[in-house]
């Protein structure tokens, strides 16, 4: 197998949602030879917007005036979720607290791998941490759907296995976690999930198993079903057809934000 050193949440969920996805993504590394979605240009513009919102709210989590960072809010799209973002009553604990750690990645081993994430905002108030993960999603996803995601699963135990040096040097309790998925289109919506010791063995069981697994692999076969090939933009190798899903599903089961490695670094300090 070639050389991979680390695992993601990305990347777990491609390899269970198409083993051979993930042998074309993250082994082979082809680059993407089919449109993931329709409309194109609109999937494409809704993405970097997200993108760009991800950037506001962490300069604003950083210190930035909220009036200044308000300013690079140029579309209709950002200006609304900005809004949200300002206005939503969950939020507001944020305001002031100290233990803010927004865009922050961790990494642990796993097997012979490296578990990496890299987080929207880690929030520690006393003895409980809160993952928060932003997402301009334009339908909100049901509860159940993203409590069996791997990103839900890969936060809140990576957290426990890697958070130490947030708490003083002791690991976080899984009872201590709690994450958050906000959606910024539909800000009074918000998905919780709390965690606790018998979930932490599950997830870490289930991660050790799938690194092992992904290890060993002589085979990385298609999957079975063919609906998620409609979102794929490898399904041209595969024969499972040209035409691309449509944008609003297809993030969904992409999870599109989330294949995003975003580099603030090249995205610009905001000017004022």
């Amino acid at each position: 197998m070639p050389e991979l050193a680390t695992l993601s949440q990305s990347s777990l969920q491609d390899y269970h949602d198409c083993p051979r996805r993930f042998e074309l993504r993250y082994l082979q590394r082809l680059a993407y030879p089919a449109i993931e979605t329709e409309p194109a240009l609109e999937n494409e513009k809704h993405q970097k917007e997200g993108e760009y919102f991800h950037r506001l709210v962490q300069q604003h989590l950083i210190g930035i005036p909220a009036e200044q960072v308000g300013k690079l809010a140029n579309t209709e799209n950002l200006q609304r979720w900005w809004g949200h973002y300002l206005d939503a009553k969950d939020l507001a604990g944020l305001r002031g607290l100290k233990g803010l750690y927004p865009e922050f990645t961790l990494s642990a081993p796993l097997g012979d791998f490296r578990l990496v994430a890299k987080y929207d905002l880690i929030a520690v108030d006393q003895d409980k941490v809160t993952i928060y993960d932003w997402k301009t999603y334009r339908k909100r996803p049901k509860t159940d759907w993203l409590a069996i995601r791997w990103q839900t699963r890969v936060y809140r135990a990576l957290l426990v296995q890697a958070g130490a040096h947030f708490n003083n040097g002791k690991a976080f309790a899984p009872e201590q976690v709690e994450m958050i998925y906000w959606f910024a289109d539909f800000p009074t919506e918000p998905a919780r999930f709390p965690y606790k010791a018998d979930q932490y063995k599950r997830d870490m069981d289930a991660l050790m198993k799938l690194a092992g697994e992904i290890r060993n692999a002589s085979s990385f076969p298609l999957t079975d079903d063919v609906s998620k090939c409609n979102y794929c933009p490898y399904r041209s190798y595969c024969n499972r057809g040209v035409r691309a899903g449509d944008a609003a599903d297809a993030e969904l089961e992409t999870g599109a934000e989330d294949l995003f490695d975003i580099n603030f670094e090249q995205i610009g300090e905001i000017a004022f």
